[in-house]
């Protein structure tokens, strides 16, 4: 652990302090919400609703990233879908800075994660995500990245192997394999015809949707990014390859409500859950000095995790080998 850690200087003062900055009277009544990232906490607000303030990790966006991550939820939700964008001061601000933090307020929203085994919730979730993406595809972002294999993929490959978290007993058999895990990701990508880019949640997990009043609500777009349509998509549905497809087509019938889909992106399904998973444990390594990832991850970077990767990695490489998904016209 680091005791100079920038977060340890978050305090519960600092958070009611910063929130007190900007005009809202707190009652000083403070609720920590699960968050690694970032720093997340429902601060109860005098006579009115608790709010919900968001404390960006020093050092990851650039407040040119964060503003455009607002700008995008904000059209959202003028656009009236369902969506929790960060609240706006008079003045039409959003991002505010406080004793070396940045910070964005939010509603506090309720919900529970929807029911990703009933047919009817997905082709409800492919309509909003169709709607999403008809507006994240009206212009691309300028300041946030790329999800693709070089951000996800290589760069997290050499992050381990550069800095040491490999044991040596798997070393040379994980970077062998990630490489030529690599090579066939980016053959997949190629292979796509007519593949596009848009503006997308990022991370689109049933963490981050809020189910309630019989419509999901998505939430948290601190991963916005750049990148294909099926990202968005490919972590709603779970199963064997008959449920998969069963579920994508639900998904995808909603969607085309509002968004024609290309089908073709239905093989970048594996290559988007490889990229994932190694982005993973690049994302726990990078952040193993934040005393809260030793306290909350203790199972990573021992033996036994590193042998589960290298299981994973060779599972992987043998699913984005596998004929993709396959959906009538």
């Amino acid at each position: 652990m680091h005791p100079d850690h920038p977060y340890n200087a978050l305090t519960p003062d600092t958070v009611l302090d910063a929130v007190e900055s900007v005009g809202y009277l707190s009652d000083a009544r403070i609720l920590a919400l699960n968050s690694y990232e970032n720093r997340v906490y429902q601060v109860g607000i005098e006579g009115e609703t608790p709010l919900v303030a968001k404390f960006y990790r020093p050092g990851r966006w650039s407040e040119a990233q964060i503003l455009e991550e607002h700008r995008f939820t904000r059209a959202l939700a003028e656009a009236d879908i369902p969506v929790v964008p960060p609240l706006e001061s008079p003045d039409g601000e959003s991002l505010y800075c406080h004793a070396g933090f940045c910070f964005a307020l939010f509603a506090r929203r309720g919900g529970h994660a929807p029911e990703l085994d009933n047919l009817d919730n997905l082709y409800v979730l492919g309509r909003t995500l169709g709607r999403i993406h008809q507006l994240g595809a009206a212009r691309a972002f300028e300041h946030r990245p790329a999800l693709d294999s070089l951000e996800f993929g290589h760069r997290s490959r050499a992050f381990l192997v550069e800095n040491q978290w490999l044991p040596p007993a798997i070393a040379y058999e994980y970077q062998a394999l990630t490489a030529e895990l690599l090579e066939r990701i980016e053959a997949r990508f190629a292979g796509v015809d007519r593949l596009q880019t848009l503006r997308l949640h990022g991370d689109c997990h049933p963490g981050n949707i809020l189910w309630r009043d019989e419509a999901p609500h998505f939430v948290d777009f601190d991963d916005c990014r750049q990148g294909p349509a099926i990202q968005d998509l490919w972590m709603l549905i779970s199963g064997d390859r008959a449920s998969q497809t069963q579920q994508m087509a639900e998904l995808i019938e909603g969607y085309e409500e509002f968004r024609p889909f290309n089908r073709a992106e239905l093989a970048l399904i594996e290559p988007l859950r490889a990229l994932r998973s190694l982005h993973y444990s690049a994302w726990l390594a990078r952040r193993w000095e934040d005393p809260a990832f030793p306290l909350h991850f203790p199972w990573f970077n021992t033996e036994a995790y590193w042998m589960e990767q290298l299981m994973e990695v060779r599972e992987l490489h043998q699913a984005v080998t596998r004929p993709p998904l396959q959906l009538g016209p």
